[in-house]
This record gives C-alpha cells, structure tokens and sequence, in this order.
C-alpha cells in the first residue's frame, strides 16, 4: 500500500523533471503551446494522484489500528 502511496506522490515530480519530453510547442491546445498546457494538465493529475495518495493512507492507518487493538 506505501509502495502505490509513494508512486501517486513520486509520479509528478519525475514527468515535471523529465523536461525533454515536453520541450516543444506543438501540438497546440486552443492556441496554447504544448510546454504550457502539459505543465497545467500535470496540475490536475497532481490534485488527483495527492488525493487518491491522502485516501490510501488513511485506509493504511485504519487498517493498522484495527490490526492493533487485537
């Protein structure tokens, strides 16, 4: 469960350093350069990936106090 939780979290910051894959301006997206609409995208996936993060440790926590009351 850590291992997925680290990936959400991990995941952006290796697609933002990896700058060569993005270092271009077509295709365009309503007239915006790739360089800037594929930064703002990754905005959005980074909001959802640090949510779905958040929610597996909670679970993780829950699942390890029940594990301790016994």
């Amino acid at each position: 469960m850590r291992v997925v939780i680290g990936l959400c979290l991990f995941a952006p910051f290796v697609a933002m350093l990896w700058v060569s894959s993005y270092a271009k301006t077509e295709p365009f997206f309503a007239g915006i350069p790739f360089f800037y609409w594929y930064q703002m995208l990754w905005v959005l996936i980074s909001t959802v990936l640090t949510m779905v993060a958040y929610q597996l440790w909670k679970s993780d926590q829950r699942a390890r106090k029940g594990g301790d009351a016994r």
